[in-house]
């Protein structure tokens, strides 16, 4: 009796349950979009180069009463060296930034030397030097002109800032005194052009040759202590050209 109470239960309870076994069996799979991949290289790259800078004739002057503007100015070739990050938006258009550091040049230019330190001649100039380092950060654009085989031809332009730093301010008068000023740093305007070819090495580093124009700004010494000690030497419009070559190499 007791076997059959326990059979009738068990029927009763499959019974209840078959109705949401069938539910269960007839629903849908859910669907699951596959997730998407996010690319985080892609198209971005890197960038160093090493160049050689020839400086344009600067203006440079001393407003101080008796003195003025200088001649024979000139700052000595050197070298520069930068690193950079950009990102290529398509086979034509790509921006990046760059940072260069500009070993120094070496400024020279004559100033007219006012009694009593003037040798006899009139005028006579006294030898003026500095020594003058820039550092340039720029956000450049550029325009790619098609490949040639593994040859891509571009031009750019670039603006920023530069700061310019001047050491070792001294002069040698025409009588053989010498002395020394104070350096010291600014900040400017920056701006470039530049126009170049790069050739694809592998299939993600290629060679980049290049031209630049960069104009830096302007350059002073410390305020020299004579007569009114209110005034500097100024070194203004700051330029050079520069050959420059580097590697780029994109992060795919």
């Amino acid at each position: 009796m007791g076997s059959l109470k326990m059979t009738a239960i068990a029927t009763v309870a499959v019974l209840m349950g078959a109705p949401s076994v069938l539910q269960a069996a007839d629903a849908p799979t859910p669907y699951y979009p596959p997730a998407t991949p996010i690319e985080i290289g892609s198209n971005w790259y890197l960038r160093g180069d090493i160049g050689y800078k020839m400086y344009l004739t600067p203006n440079a002057h001393f407003d101080e009463p008796g003195y003025g503007a200088m001649i024979n100015e000139d700052i000595t070739n050197t070298g520069v060296i930068g690193i950079g990050m950009g990102f290529e938006f398509n086979d034509s258009f790509r921006m990046d930034l760059t940072l260069d550091y500009e070993w120094p040049g070496e400024f020279e230019g004559q100033l007219i030397c006012p009694a009593p330190c003037a040798s006899g001649v009139d005028p006579d100039y006294s030898i003026e030097t500095a020594d003058i380092t820039a550092w340039t950060a720029l956000i450049n654009a550029y325009m790619d002109f098609g490949s040639w085989g593994s040859l891509t031809p571009y031009l750019g332009a670039g603006v920023g800032v530069s700061y310019l730093t001047t050491s070792n301010v001294a002069f040698v008068n025409p009588d053989g005194s010498t002395g020394t000023w104070g350096g010291d740093s600014t900040w400017n305007f920056a701006w470039a052009l530049m126009a170049g070819v790069t050739y694809d090495l592998t299939y993600n580093l290629a060679l980049d040759m290049n031209y630049r124009y960069v104009h830096l700004g302007d350059a002073q010494s410390a305020v020299i202590p004579i007569l009114s000690g209110t005034q500097r030497i100024h070194y203004d419009d700051i330029s050079a050209h520069e050959i420059r070559v580097g590697l780029r190499y994109m992060i795919y």
